[in-house]
């Protein structure tokens, strides 16, 4: 045989020979697939290893019925929504997909009475659950208007136990996005860290965030500049989270183009970095769910919505202008998770 190789990855799955190799595993030149070369798998540059996942789930259009269920449950966040069940949103046009577009909405076009139901809208979860690895959502628009509150996060069975990671959430078009952790008491965040955004609490039982740098992460802004990106890695001694706006110039390729595997060593430095110094991340952080949803008004929304600029009180003007959530909605592309 030739040369080897060492394939250094951070998981353990080859999807070509449908077994997984052991970490640090030396193949034969003879035996490299080109598309590895291409997509810079097979890596040994001088002392530098590449950090690579290995896509284990890819989830587009109509793939996402079957890989979410339909929670129609009391809003937890006490927001002046209902949230349907699958045979609802199917009949109302409140989720819908084609090739490569899944669609998530909200109700435009009821008026509610103030002692009358709220507004339907959607909340779905993931079948399957995760733990360490990268998590991509392709996300070509987000739900937008006054008394929104959109979500894209992952959560565990028991908050007390579990916690919470908000990749992408707002109120109120309000960006930029902000990324926030929710965990039980004894979990803080060092004041300096390495991270492009800024952070707005170190007390993650209070909720530890941070506020994205780039105005086109969240709301109208992002809307209309395609949508972009988001992307968290998790593993057991840190949680950080990436943007790229769909018109960025720094995309990398794996994350663009969805690809097989990915390397987020070439990815820069992440918008919000959570590390393990004073936070026992591999403890706090179990099983997760990926959720989806959209709530309005409720304990954030509302709570700020007199400093948000929008009209009248936040419950009154979700009750009655339905046609101001015409662009209440998520377009996602896919969602892609490597382990």
């Amino acid at each position: 045989m030739g040369p080897y190789r060492r394939v250094v990855t951070h998981s353990h799955r080859d999807p070509w020979l449908g077994h997984p190799p052991k970490h640090g595993t030396l193949l034969p030149s003879d035996m490299a697939y080109p598309c590895l070369r291409a997509l810079s798998l097979v890596l040994l540059i001088g002392n530098a290893l590449a950090v690579v996942y290995w896509q284990a789930d890819s989830i587009t259009g109509p793939e996402f019925f079957d890989a979410f269920s339909f929670k129609d449950i009391a809003d937890p966040t006490h927001g002046r929504v209902n949230y349907v069940d699958y045979e609802t949103a199917r009949s109302q046009n409140l989720t819908y997909a084609s090739a490569n577009h899944f669609v998530l909405r909200a109700d435009f076009k009821h008026v509610l009475s103030a002692e009358g139901p709220r507004r339907n809208s959607v909340r779905l979860q993931s079948h399957k659950q995760y733990t360490t690895g990268v998590t991509i959502f392709n996300v070509r628009h987000m739900p937008e208007g006054c008394g929104t509150w959109p979500a894209l996060r992952t959560k565990g069975d028991d908050l007390s136990n579990q916690s919470v990671i908000d990749i992408m959430e707002g109120v109120n078009d309000q960006g930029p996005n902000q990324v926030t952790l929710h965990t039980s008491a004894g979990c803080t965040m060092p004041e300096s860290r390495l991270q492009t955004g800024m952070s707005t609490g170190n007390n993650c039982n209070a909720g530890c965030g941070v506020r994205m740098a780039d105005p086109r992460s969240y709301g109208p802004s992002f809307n209309n500049n395609g949508g972009g990106w988001f992307a968290m890695e998790r593993t057991s001694s840190f949680i950080k989270v990436w943007f790229w706006s769909r018109r960025a110039s720094d995309i990398p390729l794996g994350v663009r183009k969805g690809a097989l595997a990915v390397d987020t060593s070439d990815w820069g430095t992440p918008t919000s970095y959570f590390p393990n110094d004073s936070c026992p991340i591999e403890t706090k952080f179990g099983p997760h769910n990926i959720l989806i949803s959209l709530t309005f008004c409720g304990d954030w929304a509302g709570n700020v919505y007199g400093s948000s600029g929008c009209p009248s009180s936040c419950v009154d003007f979700v009750n009655q202008n339905p046609s101001a959530f015409t662009d209440a909605y998520f377009d996602i592309g896919w969602l892609k998770i490597y382990e």
